[in-house]
């Protein structure tokens, strides 16, 4: 039997693909048991807590175990993936592996630490039932019945139905999440019936095993309804449903906790006639440095944001909270929030300040793409200063951002209308809208907020002063 302690086979190990993350779930693989691979060859997708990422295995060979399933989340550090780098043929047994898993239990296995152990599971399209395992149990109960056909004169007397209770008691099928919840619940599986297909327990059995033990308190005599047991939450499975929150929404909730409760906010607005904005966009359109790039108003507020952040250079800056020190930098990484499948996430333009507005336009419309498509890697999430949400595209005024994490200001972008407005001494219909800056106190000041914000305001309320000014 072939082991993978051989010298032939190399394990590949989940990488670190961002930086400093720790974890990553995979998504997709692009491989099978018994399929040769080649060096560069992308063999998976893994989603970390930054973004989406095609993980390129780095060496030759065959394929020879699927370490987790899609959808499991795997430490950085731990093997994924066993290939057998001889150039020999993928081994006979290979196919059924996933089937008939090796692994010792995971309960033997957990003070190891946390590597998911996928009993009755496996890439392979096969059943996840399984056949009696033969190990140590089956062994002992074998012992166990020797030694009674021993003391019975060999068995003579020993009925063939009555052997001693076997000690052996399958494992019940459940993923790796529900697992855990039962861990959590303290529900022992091996007392659940379960529900799905193939006899897999899921979430709703282990809440179901739950549920029955919340009226014990009734049992006991009257004296006990003065300290009744805690009630265990019950969920109504079939009008409801639970998402697990992983990945990129993860990591943005625990981003905007850390950056709610640590940054000192501030916000202020200023509603403005963008009127002349939206003609030089218009006009910007039909100019052939422009052809094949997309010009919109976001193209000119982030302008309007950089020329600002030129006059008043000190709000671009960042809370060095270990030192005691403002860090002002020097360049400007414009952050742009877009929302994805995935989640929430904020590329940014590295060097925006020193790009002209085709160049700038440029970047957006890639940016914007890629977000989309969920290709933006993790360097592209990194080493932000400031950003823009424009939550007017979903037709909303305004709103009150929450800083990204180490940026010092974030600037949202209302729903540009038509409202009445006075233009020179007469209400006229004009495009109006409304802006609104948070800024970390412990940075930026009332004052210099206030001139930041107020910037932006007059040049999409005058665009030629991005000549004047820039």
């Amino acid at each position: 039997m072939t082991t993978m302690t051989e010298a032939s086979v190399r394990e590949f190990k989940m990488p670190d693909v961002g930086e400093g993350l720790t974890e990553a779930e995979i998504l997709k693989w692009y491989v099978q048991v018994g399929d040769t691979v080649t060096d560069g060859q992308v063999v998976c997708e893994v989603e970390t807590a930054k973004a989406a990422v095609e993980l390129p295995i780095p060496y030759d060979g065959v394929v020879r175990e699927l370490r987790f399933a899609e959808g499991t989340t795997v430490d950085v550090g731990t093997a994924i993936i066993a290939v057998d780098v001889s150039g020999g043929a993928a081994p006979e047994p290979a196919p059924a592996a996933p089937a008939e898993p090796a692994p010792a239990p995971a309960e033997e296995a957990e003070p190891k630490g946390r590597t998911p152990v996928l009993v009755g599971y496996g890439v392979a399209v096969s059943s996840t039932k399984r056949r009696p395992r033969k190990g140590p149990e089956v062994a002992v109960a074998a012992a166990a019945q020797a030694v009674q056909a021993e003391l019975n004169g060999h068995g003579a007397a020993v009925p063939a139905a009555a052997p001693a209770p076997a000690p052996v008691k399958e494992r019940p099928l459940a993923k790796p999440p529900v697992r855990k919840l039962a861990k959590d619940l303290g529900v022992d599986l091996t007392l659940v019936t379960p529900s799905g297909p193939d006899g897999v327990i899921t979430r709703e059995d282990v809440h179901a095993a739950v549920a029955p033990a919340e009226p014990v308190a009734e049992a006991p005599a009257p004296a006990a309804v003065s300290a009744p047991a805690p009630a265990v939450a019950v969920y109504d499975s079939a009008r409801e449903t639970r998402i697990p929150v992983k990945g990129v929404r993860k990591a943005t909730a625990q981003a905007m906790i850390g950056s709610a409760f640590t940054a000192p906010h501030v916000t202020e607005f200023v509603t403005v006639d963008v009127t002349r904005t939206m003609k030089l966009v218009e006009e910007l359109k039909q100019d052939k440095e422009f052809q094949g790039l997309r010009v919109n108003p976001l193209l000119l507020i982030a302008k309007a944001l950089l020329v600002a952040i030129k006059r008043n250079p000190e709000v671009n800056a960042s809370w060095d909270e270990a030192a005691q020190e403002i860090v002002l930098k020097h360049y400007v990484n414009l952050g742009i929030a877009a929302a994805t499948p995935r989640g929430l996430i904020v590329p940014n333009i590295k060097d925006a300040q020193d790009k002209t507005l085709p160049q700038l336009s440029s970047a957006l419309g890639e940016l914007v793409t890629t977000a989309r498509e969920g290709k933006t890697s993790p360097a592209a999430m990194q080493g932000g200063t400031v950003t823009i949400t424009n939550v007017g595209v979903f037709g909303v005024d305004t709103g009150t951002p929450i800083l990204n994490p180490g940026e010092s200001a974030i600037l949202a972008v209302g729903a540009i209308k038509l409202q009445p407005w006075v233009h020179k001494g007469k209400v006229k219909p004009r495009q109006v809208t409304t802006l609104a800056l948070s800024f970390d106190h412990r940075l930026v000041d009332g004052e210099l907020g206030s001139k930041v914000l107020a910037d932006i305001a007059a040049i999409l309320e005058q665009p030629k002063r991005l000549i004047s000014w820039a």
